[in-house]
């Protein structure tokens, strides 16, 4: 097996078309995420995305879309819900050979799914799916035997709600972008509120789901929904769609509507839109949101690790393993400290590729967590 490292615009429509067979095995669609239009609109808005192509008899049987450098990320990490290798069934891919086809350090991922996880697997959790190949009424029969309390308390909020707000009305598509503004401005306060980073402030995390959202035609889409009760927006998603699959990315909501759950009563309107909008599948993501429950069928698996070299890249990661087994002695909340400051370095370093900007979140970061600490 050889291996070649890309840039991705010098792929070809050969590469291109292999790469999608292999994100659909047996025609099925994996996820969005997995295909080469995903890694071309990150490309867009980032210099730094590569693509490894592993090639047998003269042919590609695997790719695999990064961000290069010395600690490498799949593309679009970490907001990309589904990483990994996409490849021909059979095809083994050595985690060594990742790393030194890429000249990297070391490889951080979040949400690796189809072949084994590479190196170590720090955590392993399921992305949540809504399995409507059979039909929206056949779902709702079997989602509503299982749960029959909390679907009843559903509809009494929907009917609560148009008595209080005015009658309810689902908006597919988003052609004058107002809708995905009101989003942005919503997860921005959300952002706010919890502490955590802002991604909508993040140029180029802005540059690709704008390109996204705008979107509407060809193997990848992206799908902005809303929900309205009379003349007043309550509720907003976004998410991408392809190949019978919807995956929900971004949802956000009016917080004068929460008694009346709209961020759910959203979720109902798109499984009914499902059949006319040619989706099978609804992917609610990873996660332990407790609503899931209630609607999802089964769940895809998703591994949290990473591969490591000899390295500076990997020296710096151990150091954090380090400090977290020495905090993990602590009483609680100076345990958990080292924990969340990792994640937060980690989240910041994989999004603010400038190192400047990334250094005065980490103080901001800091800050908030001590003053949290003390709080506590």
């Amino acid at each position: 097996m050889r291996y070649f490292d890309l840039d991705i615009h010098d792929l070809g429509e050969r590469d291109l078309a292999a790469w999608r067979a292999f994100a659909a095995p047996g025609g099925r669609l994996s996820s969005p995420y997995l295909l080469p239009e995903f890694a071309q609109a990150v490309a867009q808005a980032r210099e730094d995305v590569r693509v490894l192509v592993a090639e047998e008899n003269g042919a590609p049987c695997a790719f695999f879309a990064y961000h290069a450098g010395p600690v490498a990320r799949p593309v679009g990490a970490p907001m990309s819900d589904y990483q990994g290798v996409v490849a021909r069934s059979g095809t083994a891919i050595e985690p060594d050979a990742l790393l030194t086809a890429m000249k990297a350090g070391a490889l951080v991922y979040e949400n690796w799914a189809g072949t084994p996880a590479p190196g170590r697997v720090r955590q392993r959790e399921g992305s949540v799916i809504i399995d409507l190949e059979g039909g929206v009424q056949e779902w709702l029969q079997r989602r509503h035997a299982l749960h029959r309390n909390h679907f009843r308390k559903i509809a009494q909020r929907a009917r609560r709600a148009e008595r209080e707000y005015g009658p309810a009305r689902i908006v597919i598509g988003d052609a004058a972008g107002a809708h995905f503004e009101m989003l942005k401005a919503w997860k921005a306060a959300q952002y706010r509120e919890t502490g955590k980073l802002d991604l909508f402030a993040i140029p180029w995390v802005a540059t690709v789901l704008a390109g996204l959202a705008a979107r509407r035609f060809g193997p990848l889409r992206g799908l902005t929904s809303a929900l309205y009760y009379g003349d007043r927006l309550a509720a907003v998603e976004f998410g991408l769609a392809a190949g019978g699959v919807y995956h929900s990315w971004f949802p956000a909501y009016d917080p004068a509507f929460a008694p009346v759950s709209p961020g759910l009563q959203l979720l109902h309107g798109l499984v009914e839109a499902a059949p006319r909008l040619s989706i099978s599948r609804i992917d609610l993501g990873k996660g332990e949101s407790h609503y899931k429950k209630y609607y999802g069928d089964y769940e895809v698996p998703l591994s949290q690790g990473r591969v490591l070299a000899s390295s500076l890249a990997a020296a710096g990661i151990a150091g954090w393993d380090f400090a977290e087994s020495i905090a993990a002695r602590l009483p609680r909340p100076l345990a958990d400290a080292p924990a969340r400051l990792r994640r937060r370095w980690a989240q910041t370093s994989a999004f603010e590729p400038d190192l400047r900007r990334r250094l005065m979140l980490m103080r901001q970061a800091v800050g908030d967590q001590l003053g949290a600490t003390r709080r506590a």
